[in-house]
């Protein structure tokens, strides 16, 4: 009786390792389809559920990533336009326009998309999403140069949705 419970401990852990492994794998195969395999990893790792999600959730996950850092930047737009300098109040309420499109449209898009099955939505609201912040750098062209860290939000979005529609673009 003891040999048969030490040996069902001995197989639960080997199921165990080999999903660990397979998880992994699939997360690492996935960011090596993906345009910076850094920033995947480090986003879908960071994630305390990603471990045990198919493909669909790891896109979930990366779209929560991209939204959480519109947050972010939509907060430092808001910064700025209270430091009161004129020249910088168009470019911020056209970046305000851009990044509330991002998180009422494009995210939300995503995400019921993903959850339906229907990831050509999917990709289509992550695409919008890198847009809608490259015109928020835009938005400064030719009146000020953008300020550093409202360009540094404006990138990192543009590459979290470029990963998330990486991921996103298995689906289909």
């Amino acid at each position: 009786m003891k040999n048969q419970q030490i040996i069902c401990l001995i197989l639960l852990t080997l199921i165990i390792i080999h999903q660990t492994y397979a998880d992994e794998n699939l997360i690492q195969t996935t960011c090596n389809n993906t345009p910076n395999y850094q920033l995947c990893i480090n986003t879908l790792r960071a994630s305390p559920g990603s471990a045990t999600v198919d493909m669909a959730g790891l896109g979930l996950i990366m779209v929560a990533a991209v939204k959480a850092m519109s947050e972010q930047a939509l907060s430092a737009v808001n910064s700025l336009r209270k430091s009161g300098q004129p020249k910088l109040s168009q470019p911020l309420q056209r970046c305000t326009d851009f990044y509330n499109g991002v998180l009422k449209a494009d995210v939300p898009m995503a995400e019921e998309a993903l959850r339906k099955g229907d990831p050509k939505f999917g990709e289509d609201g992550m695409v919008d999403a890198a847009f809608e912040a490259e015109l928020c750098e835009g938005a400064f062209k030719g009146v000020v140069a953008p300020p550093p860290s409202l360009s540094g939000f404006n990138k990192d979005v543009r590459d979290l949705a470029g990963v998330a529609r990486a991921i996103i673009r298995n689906l289909l």
